[in-house]
């Protein structure tokens, strides 16, 4: 059966480009987080420690840097399209060997995009420093199934 591609939205090229008074504004309301009181076990059986949680809105407030982050996703081919209505943010960076398999990753929630990045290169361009390739083991009759 053909599939019908006129419903579908274009992929458009994207980039990210947060302005500057969209961080100030971030880490002005980091700042301003009006915490609870400590929990009153010392285990986590109440949830995230509230030190704890201090501590990472302490580094998302003075220590993260978003345009180091801006920088590795723009140096990347990144595109937007949209499925069933909702706005999908993509990389799509493919391999230079002949015959390469395709390879689609998600992450799930609450995660990013970010925690992809570094097995992009081994993935795509295993060759390039075989001292960093990842070791990926393939069962042969399954694998023998799924390409037919």
């Amino acid at each position: 059966m053909a599939q019908d591609t006129t419903t579908h939205a274009a992929v458009r090229p994207s980039r990210i480009d947060v302005p500057e008074e969209d961080l100030v504004d971030l880490r002005r309301r980091i700042a301003a987080t009006r915490w609870p009181d400590r929990e009153t076990l010392d285990d986590r059986s109440q949830g995230v420690q509230l030190a704890k949680i201090q501590e990472l809105v302490r580094y998302w407030e003075t220590d993260y840097d978003w345009r180091k982050a801006e920088a590795k996703l723009n140096a990347l081919p990144q595109f937007i399209t949209e499925i069933d209505g909702l706005g999908i943010h993509f990389i799509h960076v493919q391999s230079g060997h002949e015959n390469a398999m395709p390879l689609i990753m998600t992450h799930g929630w609450p995660g990013s995009i970010l925690e992809l990045l570094k097995v992009i290169g081994p993935l795509t361009d295993p060759t390039a420093d075989v001292r960093r390739t990842p070791s990926i083991s393939c069962c042969p009759p399954i694998r023998a199934r799924l390409l037919g």
